[in-house]
């Protein structure tokens, strides 16, 4: 997998390689981050999505100040497929399991995350403490993760120093950007996350 790895999605989005390494990865953050969207985006199979619209009772506690457009949450899960071409017989295929993103989900969180490899966490600056329940869960769960910041157009300018040292990041967890609207930019912060993985269970069997 150090070789160049591809966007190239299979000939057939049905076929998985009889050998291929089966990945799972866990897209977190808070609610209205841009999950559902990276995974949309990336997804070489129709994503199954488990939405429900928003209701009075719960706009108390889920916040739509930022995003006014968005009428549904997720309240289980989304599922999403992406194969990376590396040039091998038997390329890699990446299992994404986007969480909901409000605290009151935790069980469903927990119960995601069993078995993953690694997982991505989507930051939104414009409301960076919404996803510190969700950093908190991904930390404790114990597998390697890169942090994501989402550019949105209206975000402010934040340097990523700062942003680690919010969010109180280890020198060796990586802090990235992406579009999660931009299918390039969103397979770009995968490709970012399995290298972490694969280098974290490296140094872990050294």
């Amino acid at each position: 997998m150090d070789s160049a790895i591809s966007r190239t999605p299979p000939s057939s989005p049905g076929y998985v390689p009889a050998g291929s390494p089966l990945v799972k990865l866990i897209v977190a953050g808070g609610f209205g981050v841009g999950k559902t969207t990276l995974i949309q985006s990336v997804s070489e199979v129709r994503s199954l999505h488990t939405e429900e619209a928003l209701t009075a009772p719960s706009a108390l506690v889920d916040r739509v100040d930022f995003t006014p457009d968005k009428t549904s949450t997720t309240v289980s899960m989304d599922f999403g497929r992406l194969t990376l071409s590396t040039g091998a017989a038997d390329p890699p295929v990446l299992y994404l399991f986007g969480t909901p993103g409000q605290t009151r989900f935790k069980q469903v969180w927990e119960d995601l995350a069993y078995g993953a490899h690694g997982a991505l966490l989507i930051l939104d600056l414009r409301r960076p403490d919404d996803s510190y329940d969700a950093l908190d869960l991904v930390e404790r769960s114990g597998v390697p993760y890169v942090v994501a910041v989402n550019d949105f157009p209206d975000a402010p300018y934040v340097p990523d120093a700062q942003v680690r040292a919010g969010l109180d990041l280890a020198d060796h967890t990586p802090l990235i950007h992406c579009n999660a609207r931009d299918r390039n930019s969103s397979i770009d912060a995968l490709i970012a996350l399995v290298r972490h993985v694969l280098d974290t269970y490296r140094q872990d069997a050294a």
